[in-house]
Formats: structure tokens, C-alpha cells, sequence
């Protein structure tokens, strides 16, 4: 057993979506654990402030500009990454967007273009990973789903799908690669304050409204047996933990850091 299961020293890792929210804070809790990881997002000029930031705490990273509905781009990334480092441990799988539709109103065009983010890009990212991972018999992915994989949302009817497809697809991606020694796990965040739920307390001029963003959050909060509303870090430990050898005996789980508000009773 490792006597240190959290030290990720002389890993690699990459995340996907790694720009804002949850992926940044993964990708800060990964680094900040010892790993070289590559940051990947479709929108690289984001990053600007953050090179600044990881520079400034000394953390091994690199950026890198990705379009994780684009296989060929993903496979690129990928093949390149473990090429130069030797091997590739890590893979979060983060990327995602989101919709406003309901069952009776989402079109093709929007089931299309979320699902090629959410869904496409955690099968092409784990299948390009899990080649080189294959090769080592060692490895970690990690697929980052949401809550919405065990309750019924009608408002976000693209977005649920792609994440129920996301992670019945690691499901099964586990059951292959374990015998092979890579591990594949889910993390289904509950309601996490980042900037993709800022949309709900906008001004007209697409500017935050803090008093309607504070009561939002407490909403949100008040609905959960923790009675606290999530932050990006609090994902980004569960991630920590599934990347580590402490998780060296977990595959196939569907991790709920959300508050309880899945909470069987």
C-alpha cells in the first residue's frame, strides 16, 4: 500500500473544460498535489490570469486549446501529451455545457451540440486515454456527469441525457478496462456554484446581480441535507481522491459529492 496515496509527484494529468469552474479548481487540486497537468479548454484565451496564478505558486502546468467534440483534436492532444511525458495517469474528462430545453421543446440541433460536448468528448477523451493507459496498465479516468443522472430536470433535457449517456458509457468502459489495470469512475457533482449557473442571475446588460446570485445559492443550499450549497474545490477533492492510489481498489462508481439531496433513504 502507498505510504502517501494522495502525492500525485511525477503523475500527469490532463482535464478538459479546465478554464472556470469545477475543471479549474480539478486542475488547481491536482497540480497542487504534485502533478504535471495539462489544462485543456476550447476557449484558451481564458487562461491569461490563471498562467499567472499557477506561475506564481510554482505548479508544473501547460495549456493547451481543445475541442473536445473534435476527435482527431482529442487524439492529437492525447497522443502528444503522453509522447512528451512518457505517460499519461490522469484523465478528467470535464468539458461540458449546458441547455435550456424540456422534453417536448429541445430540437435536434440542440441535442446535437450538447451532445457532442458532454457526451462525444468524455467518449472520445476516455478512449484516446485509455489506449496509452492500456499500454501501462495503469491509469485513472475520471468522468465528470452532474446530478442530474439520478433525478428527473425537464428544464435541461440536452444536458440530462448527455450526462445519464456519460456516465452509463463509463459504466461500461470500467467493466472493460478493469481487467486491464485501468480504473474508470464518475463523479456526479450536485448543484456547485460556478459560472455555467450565473445565468440565472443576470442583469439585462449580462452582468451578475449579486443580491439575486446571494439568494440563489441560498436556495440552492437550503435544498440540501448539508444545508451548504457546493464549491468547484469541493469536487476537486473528490476528484483528488479517485485519481490517487487511494482509490486504487475503486472502479465503475458514480461518486455524489452533492449535499445529500440523493441521499437514499
Amino acid at each position: 500500500m502507498p505510504t502517501t496515496p494522495f502525492d500525485l509527484t511525477a503523475k500527469v494529468a490532463i482535464v478538459t473544460g479546465a478554464a472556470r469552474g469545477i475543471g479549474l479548481a480539478v486542475a488547481t487540486v491536482l497540480a497542487r498535489a504534485g502533478a504535471h497537468v495539462v489544462l485543456a479548454d476550447i476557449t484558451p484565451a481564458a487562461f491569461a490570469e490563471t498562467i499567472l496564478e499557477f506561475e506564481a505558486e510554482g505548479l508544473s502546468v501547460e495549456f493547451a486549446a481543445l475541442d473536445v467534440s473534435d476527435q482527431q483534436a482529442v487524439d492529437r492532444l492525447v497522443a502528444d501529451v503522453a509522447a512528451r511525458h512518457g505517460h499519461l495517469d490522469v484523465m478528467v474528462n470535464n468539458a461540458a455545457i449546458i441547455d435550456d430545453s424540456t422534453p417536448l421543446t429541445v430540437t435536434e440541433a440542440e441535442l446535437d451540440r450538447v451532445h457532442a460536448v458532454n457526451f462525444k468528448g468524455v467518449v472520445f477523451g476516455s478512449q484516446a486515454a485509455a489506449r496509452v493507459m492500456i499500454a501501462a496498465r495503469s491509469g485513472s479516468i475520471i468522468n465528470v456527469t452532474s446530478g442530474v443522472v439520478d433525478v428527473a430536470i425537464p428544464a435541461v433535457t440536452g444536458y440530462s441525457t448527455s450526462k445519464a449517456a456519460a456516465a452509463q458509457y463509463s459504466r461500461a468502459l470500467a467493466m472493460e478496462l478493469a481487467p486491464l489495470g485501468v480504473r474508470v469512475n464518475t463523479l456526479a457533482p450536485g448543484w456547485t456554484d460556478t459560472p455555467m449557473n450565473e445565468r440565472h442571475v443576470l442583469r439585462a446588460d449580462g452582468s451578475i446581480d449579486p443580491e439575486r446570485k446571494a439568494a440563489y445559492v441560498a436556495m440552492r443550499a437550503a435544498s440540501a441535507p448539508l444545508g451548504i450549497a457546493g464549491d468547484p474545490m469541493d469536487q476537486a477533492y473528490a476528484v483528488l481522491y479517485l485519481a490517487s492510489d487511494a482509490a486504487r481498489f475503486v472502479t465503475g462508481t458514480v461518486m455524489r459529492a452533492n449535499g445529500g439531496v440523493t441521499m437514499p433513504w
